[in-house]
């Protein structure tokens, strides 16, 4: 009765509550880190930040749950070559990236 009375009254409280709870549900089941650059996400920021967390359909059209999963908005940016191909490469080059910057802090405090 509650819900009921919450959906005319204010729907934009519905809808964000909606889309903490589905936010919610996939952190706990993708975790922290993006899907694409396997990078923490950062759930701190607002929308408009790049490391924000965003919600990317894997297929469209179906709204399941298991239909989204989370990244970073600029890994989900509209004009990205979504290809398997293409996102590996980016995975393999971020992790390089991540290891020679770590290889580099160890030879300066060397």
């Amino acid at each position: 009765m509650a819900l009921a009375i919450v959906r005319y009254l204010n729907p934009l409280q519905l809808r964000r509550e909606r889309a903490a709870a589905r936010l919610r549900a996939l952190r706990q089941r993708d975790g922290d880190n993006c899907a694409r650059c396997r990078r923490p996400i950062r759930f701190d920021l607002p929308a408009g930040y790049d490391q924000a967390a965003k919600l990317e359909q894997i297929a469209p059209g179906s709204a399941a749950p298991d239909n989204f999963r989370l990244c970073h908005r600029r890994c989900n940016a509209p004009g990205l070559d979504h290809t398997a191909e293409v996102s590996e490469r980016i995975r393999r080059k971020a992790e390089a990236d991540l290891l020679s910057k770590s290889r580099r802090k160890s030879k300066k405090a060397a």
